[in-house]
């Protein structure tokens, strides 16, 4: 082993038990693998262990808002994903405040990083890690290169095999909590695949490659660089087992690379780089002290980051004049009287339904008035120029906040032919009484797009303040992104306002105060509940806003 410059923690230790993960998992990993330094990090999401101390869902007998019983786990036929929501990583100022954590793994081929990756998320605990492999990045070959790749004369462990360029601008969008794609790399045709992955919305970022601590501008991405230190010999029998069993490659083959590219990289490029490490893990996953010393670092450098939005929103913006980006619609007799039926508390579930609908559809027709008209002239059945006007060649894609922003989308299809549809889900966080994002799923290619949010109601503004940095994270253009509600609370409008006062709000009303439980008063109540005929556990008291499930 190369002699260090500084410090390195040394774990040569072991012990029994480890704590599993409620995480969800994204991997971001290649597909397939075959070449001489690439451990295999392809399909690593299907095996993650079924926590023994989590039972499986059982079947809703009753459908409620919130549920505290049910473990955050979803099975399914390929693999098993942990929901916990991700808590806000912007503050007040909607700004991003805390970057994601990223833990490096370096290593020699079949050094066990794949396995130490595994055993941290397990241990982590923490919703939202993302698994990123140097292996995606590999450059694509000419056909020269292919030639040399398929009589295993190419050198896939030597640097310049890597498009670190990439690398580096996708680990640093994804660190700064953005949206970004991922190459998908094919290495039986030595090519990028057409469709690339999209990964977004990290806590955690485990980052794993042979070289992953090659690059100086790469290294100052990471947060804490983990060496794995595997014997040699160990690492080529792995190696033999490996390719045999799961490549098909036979064993004079293997060792012919073995000795020609992996071991001389290995010695001149990727041990040298244990002096930079934080820590050295010998024996891999095997070596629980060291996995669990790391899992303790990780959490003590999330807790520093942690932030109280909702409660900060609450205190924020008293006795302010409202926005002049708000546009509450006319209290016309009509509006009025199908406000009075919905927030009547003795409406029927039928009632409710159908003036609710009415009102959004008024809503839509008023909101899509915002939108940018160019002059155009078209000719009529008679022969005459009709003087019109046509929406500025952007598409409008529409985003609920589901729930309750679901029951707008009828009336905004209803309105807008062939319009592209995509869904956030927002929860509130029990203990913490913070929004957490849970799911969502965006149309592709959104960015150039005008986006009409849509949510039943808004009290605080806490779930639509996320809902509007998720879509800032995916490139969306503040002063596109339209903000549609039902009915407002001041305190909801004055912090998206604030927040991004880019952004158009349009509403039907707006109501001036917000309780203790952060209800709207005088308020609709729970409107998911009551459009949905659902109710929420007697010791739950929500939101207004769009937060329940």
């Amino acid at each position: 082993m190369a002699k260090t410059s500084h410090p390195i923690l040394l774990l040569n230790c072991t012990t029994t038990g480890h704590v599993l993960a409620s995480c969800l998992l994204i991997d971001a990993s290649p597909s397939k693998r075959s070449g001489s330094g690439e451990d295999s990090m392809d399909g690593l999401s299907n095996r993650v262990p079924c926590c023994p101390l989590t039972p499986s869902l059982s079947p809703r007998k009753r459908t409620t808002s919130q549920s505290k019983t049910e473990p955050p786990l979803l099975r399914t036929n390929k693999r098993t994903i942990y929901t916990a929501g991700r808590p806000p990583w912007y503050n007040v100022t909607g700004t991003t405040f805390k970057e994601a954590f990223v833990i490096g793994l370096c290593g020699g081929s079949a050094s066990g990083k794949t396995t130490v990756a595994n055993k941290i998320i397990e241990a982590l605990d923490v919703p939202w890690v993302v698994l990123l492999s140097m292996d995606s990045f590999y450059k694509v070959l000419n056909k020269e290169e292919q030639e040399l790749a398929a009589k295993n004369e190419y050198n896939f462990d030597h640097p310049d095999a890597f498009d670190f360029d990439l690398l580096i601008t996708v680990l640093r969008k994804l660190k700064k909590g953005k949206s970004i794609k991922v190459p998908v790399y094919d290495f039986t045709s030595h090519s990028r695949r057409k469709e690339w992955k999209t990964v977004y919305g990290a806590n955690v970022v485990i980052f794993e490659g042979i070289l992953a601590f090659a690059n100086k501008e790469l290294l100052k991405l990471l947060d804490m660089k983990v060496f794995v230190d595997t014997d040699s010999d160990i690492r080529l029998i792995r190696r033999l087992k490996r390719d045999v069993s799961q490549r098909g490659r036979d064993i004079n083959g293997i060792i012919k690379q073995y000795n020609k590219f992996v071991k001389p990289a290995f010695e001149q490029y990727i041990e040298p780089t244990v002096q930079v490490a934080d820590i050295v893990v010998p024996r891999g996953g095997e070596n629980f002290v060291a996995l669990d010393l790391i899992v303790q670092h990780v959490h003590s450098q999330l807790e520093k980051r942690e932030i109280n939005v909702r409660s900060a929103l609450a205190s924020a913006h008293q006795g302010q004049p409202l926005p002049k980006t708000l546009s509450v619609m006319e209290s016309s007799p009509q509006v009025r009287g199908m406000h009075t039926i919905i927030r009547n508390k003795e409406t029927n579930r039928d009632e409710f339904i159908f003036y609710s609908k009415r009102l959004m559809r008024l809503l839509i027709e008023h909101a899509l008035s915002f939108l940018p008209l160019k002059p155009v002239s078209v000719e009529t059945p008679q022969g005459t120029v009709y003087e019109g006007k046509r929406l500025s060649g952007q598409r409008i894609t529409g985003v609920s906040i589901l729930r309750a922003g679901e029951t707008m989308e009828q009336a905004l299809t209803a309105v807008c032919k062939d319009i592209r549809l995509g869904k956030i889900l927002i929860q509130t966080n029990h203990d913490t009484g913070e929004p957490e994002l849970h799911y969502l799923r965006l149309p592709k290619e959104i960015s150039e797009d005008y986006v009409i949010l849509m949510d039943s109601t808004v009290s605080t503004g806490a779930a639509a303040l996320m809902a509007v940095r998720v879509l800032l994270d995916h490139d969306v253009a503040e002063d596109k992104i339209f903000l549609l509600s039902l009915l407002m609370a001041e305190m909801g409008v004055h912090s998206v306002a604030y927040a991004f006062p880019k952004v158009r709000i349009i509403t039907t009303a707006v109501d001036k105060e917000v309780n203790d439980q952060f209800h709207i008063i005088p308020g609709i109540g729970n409107f998911g509940d009551r459009y949905f005929g659902t109710d929420a556990p007697s010791d739950v008291c929500e939101s207004d806003e769009g937060m329940d499930f």
